[in-house]
């Protein structure tokens, strides 16, 4: 038993957040900012599927606007803790017919939850290692490789963060809510001047016209053409680059010795078919492919989510039933019909010969070395200066993405703790801060596992860099172990698109049972709409399934990669045979039976 002064199973939560607050918060999560940077390198290496981002965000957005409305709804029957699984037992208590059943639906989506909650802060905090190792390398590059940094390192600063996040959370919602606002401003601010700035190069370099080259080892971009040489790389001749003591690329020179420009080219495919930029801003918004659009769908949803994380404010919301709806519906209207489209159509169509997809699947931070080529362009060479003062803007948004989903994780653990679905002791407030601190401790346990994983092979699959990339890397410890050789690193699952699939999964399992009990909850109530309680949620629920359906038949119909979506069903089906046999026990040894016997009085 937990001494009083640390836990209180009595406590309850105080009504102090405003809609400003509410609505801060879910699109502290969503961030736009800290996903441009994080996801557009993990779309970018799943396979062909490249040309359909952009209409992937879209998909994906459609189907988050149609869960998101009957978070909205259910929340203005329901205002309390616990989000989906509260609305699941309260939906089914409610109902004439199927209340008996109310144990059941919450616990299932309870359990289906946690495959998101408890994966998606690990995914944030591997990716601010994989931020805080391209930033170290892009200051001190004799020490880390910027485009590939070491394992080691990022599961060092994974590890950190998570806890650092936990214990921000663990002080209290209040905090958290005024570093959100913060942060929303601030990553809003930046991102719609880097897409100004993507978009103002584009426009600005017809084909043909002298621009500017990214060099991944130096993690700079230079205005002139590469010097190359033969060598022998693992038994075969290829070229490669002359750099100098530095590492920085040295120019190939014309027959006056004078560096030879560089000439940017828009081509669409390489040799090999690989996709590498698009003609025209058509190009960028077009489907190319039904089957490419919901591979890039199932990725995108991971920058969507984060809308319905307010409904798991209720009992904190000083007017519930009026603000968390509002909340949910406008968090993802401005962070993703507003900022991703905006920035992700930039970031898109600014790719060129001189950047390309490809240079963007086999970097840590895409977004970056495109900051470095619109810096340098724009801004007299300081590339890397306007890139630093960016990724300080990405660097608040992981923040405060983490911290929100951590929150909001804790919350709906908190509340099967309290009604002794999940273990009690998480049932417990903290005394003084009124936070589930036994859940927020744990979930950052589990956070920095989740974390490592999702770098340990960050650049596996088709992110594998190339020999020669790997033999330039600095050698020690923190900076190389764990490269091996491009065919044994292409041979293995992109570990961090793993752990996104797998959170996805999870994701999508959630959002369409919650369309479910949506239609569940309103069902002959009286204030039943036909559009918003049953059109809207159908739509939402075959959507997620038609998403969910791709992580199946997706790969083996040539779209996208097999591995990794092949390992995250499997985690989420070990999940889920763990909860089915975790729910009997428990039910058995507590003295529960599975079906509701008797009904109690509920709230209306």
């Amino acid at each position: 038993m937990a001494e009083p002064h640390l836990a209180n199973s009595s406590a309850e939560m105080k009504p102090t957040v405003g809609l400003t607050g509410l609505t801060m918060n879910a699109m502290a999560l969503i961030a736009p900012g800290a996903f441009l940077w994080l996801t557009f390198f993990i779309q970018a290496t799943t396979g062909v599927t490249g040309p359909s981002m952009w209409i992937g965000i879209v998909i994906a957005l459609l189907l988050c606007l149609a869960t998101a409305v009957c978070y909205a709804e259910m929340a203005k029957l329901y205002p309390g803790t616990g989000s989906s699984y509260y609305f699941a037992e309260q939906s089914f208590l409610n109902h004439d017919k199927a209340w008996r059943y109310a144990r059941v639906s919450k616990f299932i989506v309870g359990w289906a939850s946690h495959l998101y909650y408890w994966i998606y802060p690990g995914v944030m905090v591997g990716v601010m290692g994989i931020l805080c190792g391209y930033l170290v390398g892009t200051l001190w590059p004799n020490f880390m490789n910027a485009s590939n940094p070491g394992p080691a390192f990022m599961m060092v600063v994974a590890i950190a963060f998570s806890f650092a996040i936990a214990y921000i959370a663990h002080r209290g919602i209040t905090g958290a809510t005024s570093v959100n606002i913060a942060i929303n401003v601030i990553q809003i601010s930046a991102l719609l001047i880097f897409s100004f700035f993507a978009l103002s190069y584009r426009l600005s370099h017809k084909p043909g016209s002298e621009a500017y080259q990214f060099d991944s080892t130096s993690g700079d971009a230079y205005n002139y053409e590469f010097a190359t040489t033969s060598q022998m790389v693992n038994g075969a001749a290829t070229d490669v680059v002359v750099r100098d003591a530095n590492g920085i690329p040295q120019p190939k020179l014309d027959a006056a010795g004078k560096p030879v420009p560089y000439h940017v080219t828009y081509p669409t495919t390489d040799d090999k078919g690989n996709f590498l930029t698009h003609p025209n801003p058509k190009s960028v918004v077009g489907i190319h492919s039904f089957g490419w659009a919901f591979i890039q769908a199932t990725v995108a949803i991971l920058i969507l989510v984060g809308f319905e994380s307010v409904t798991a404010m209720g009992a904190e919301a000083k007017n519930a039933k009026r603000d968390v709806p509002i909340a949910v519906v406008t968090s993802l209207l401005v962070q993703g019909a507003f900022c991703y489209l905006i920035e992700y159509f930039a970031a898109n169509y600014f790719l060129n010969s001189g950047y390309t997809m490809q240079s963007a699947s086999a970097s840590a931070a895409p977004i970056g070395d495109m900051m470095i080529v619109v810096g340098n362009h724009f801004f007299a060479g300081h590339g890397r200066a306007f890139m630093l003062v960016e990724a300080f803007t990405v660097f608040l948004a992981l923040i405060g993405t983490t911290l929100s989903c951590m929150n909001t994780g804790a919350r709906v653990t908190y509340a099967m703790g309290k009604d002794q679905e999940a273990p009690s002791h998480f049932g417990m407030l903290h005394s003084k801060n009124l936070t589930p601190h036994r859940a927020i401790w744990t979930l950052a346990l589990i956070s920095a596992v989740v974390g490592c994983l999702a770098v340990v092979m960050a650049f596996g699959d088709a992110g594998a860099p190339a020999d020669s990339a790997i033999l330039a890397l600095p050698h020690g410890f923190w900076s190389s172990f764990g490269y091996s050789t491009h065919d044994k690193m292409a041979a293995l699952p992109n570990s961090l698109l793993t752990v996104t699939l797998a959170s996805n999964f999870g994701t999508f399992v959630l959002y369409a049972l919650s369309c479910i009990i949506c239609i569940v909850a309103y069902h002959g109530h009286p204030n039943f709409k036909p559009i918003r309680h049953l059109l809207i949620p159908v739509f939402g629920l075959i959507a997620n399934l038609a998403c969910m359906a791709f992580y199946v038949i997706g790969p083996f119909m040539g779209y996208g990669t097999k591995m990794e979506p092949s390992l995250a069903l499997g985690i989420a089906l070990v999940w889920g045979l763990y909860g089915g046999i975790y729910f009997f026990r428990a039910g058995r040894n507590k003295g529960r039976t599975t079906l509701i016997e008797r009904r109690a009085t509920t709230t209306a």
